[in-house]
């Protein structure tokens, strides 16, 4: 049995079928001890009824496209999102998906609600398959809505998914309307984050919760391993350099939890999970996750890097296509242990 994405659903035992923490849950947080290194250090290339979903709150423009260095970009405000949304970014999305998912312990969130009869908004929805994992899990929910700039999403969804075209950023419609909001990977998008974090505070019902779920974007070891010139953390640090010339923050994640705090959240708390970069641990769950991460970076570093390096950073074609090379390269390299972070927040607003 495969999940949307295609990837092999865990058995029964392997994971939680409610997706529900007991209360005193810290959550599974992972840890990478670097004696447990897979040292088959040799570098390779193993990474080898239908519903009218769709509601658009803003003007027709919302639906254009722009096609640039050979990809698909959405067009509305384009000066805020600089990479793609074509076939091949959503296939990325759908690997950054997984990783998440398996980083957390096979599950979608880690808030402490239970989601029978519950409203639910899913922030920068991109390819809808969190909110549609979620309609299947939760069949009682309510309503889940998946809201994303671009409409990218399936048609056909579970009966209570449906995804709204519109721009998070804008003001937001229905106050005290949700009972969960989530937001996952909207790092390098959002331009002012109290802000969203203040709508979020504004468009839950008393007691209802938010959860943040986002990278660090900060590509570390532990061993010394990952050297300043590594083209992987050259990337990392020119994507986040080219997001903050245009006002959007590229790390924000280690400050979200201050910023739930501020606006009024209760019951805060923040889980960190450390992710490799690579199929170098010996644990196989680990070395499936480092894969995945090696993987989207292998074949989405073109999008990552066509816009933002070239009308931001203002390099030329030639220098691109020659740093992505060593970008893929060094992602398949097995004796540099490098790993980022996934923060997970979530909180509460008060009854």
């Amino acid at each position: 049995m495969t999940d949307p994405a295609g990837n092999q659903a865990p058995s029964a035992s392997a994971a939680p079928t409610n997706n529900l923490p007991p209360a005193n849950n810290t959550g599974p947080v992972v840890e990478i001890d670097e004696t447990v290194v897979d040292r088959n250090d040799g570098n390779d290339s193993t990474y080898g009824d239908e519903l009218s979903t769709y509601t658009a709150s803003i003007t027709s423009s919302v639906l254009a496209h722009e096609y640039k260095h050979g990809r698909r970009y959405h067009s509305y405000h384009a000066g805020n999102y600089q990479f793609p949304n074509d076939e091949p970014e959503q296939d990325r999305l759908d690997m950054c998906h997984h990783v998440y998912y398996r980083s957390l312990g096979d599950r979608l969130f880690l808030a402490p609600i239970n989601l029978d009869g519950k409203r639910v908004l899913d922030i920068g929805t991109g390819t809808g398959i969190w909110a549609m994992q979620l309609g299947e899990l939760y069949p009682k929910a309510e309503l889940i809505v998946g809201n994303d700039l671009s409409p990218i999403q399936p048609h056909w969804v579970p009966p209570n998914v449906k995804f709204l075209i519109d721009d998070v950023e804008q003001e937001w419609l229905e106050p005290k309307s949700y009972d969960f909001i989530h937001s996952r990977y909207m790092v390098g998008s959002i331009r002012d984050w109290p802000k969203l974090i203040r709508q979020c505070y504004q468009h839950l019902k008393p007691g209802g919760w938010v959860e943040f779920q986002d990278t660090t974007n900060r590509l570390y070891s532990e061993d010394g391993t990952l050297d300043p010139e590594n083209n992987v953390l050259k990337l990392m640090n020119n994507l986040i350099e080219a997001c903050g010339r245009i006002g959007i923050p590229g790390d924000f994640a280690p400050r979200i939890k201050g910023e739930l705090e501020k606006a009024g959240f209760v019951n805060v708390q923040e889980k960190i999970f450390k992710v490799p970069v690579g199929a170098w641990p010996k644990d196989k769950r680990l070395k499936e996750i480092g894969a995945f991460t090696a993987l989207q970076f292998i074949e989405g570093v073109e999008g990552l890097t066509a816009a933002t390096f070239s009308e931001i950073l203002g390099w030329s074609k030639e220098e691109i296509t020659v740093f992505n090379a060593k970008v893929i390269a060094d992602c398949k390299r097995r004796d540099v242990h490098c790993m980022h972070e996934i923060r997970v927040i979530f909180g509460q607003r008060p009854e």
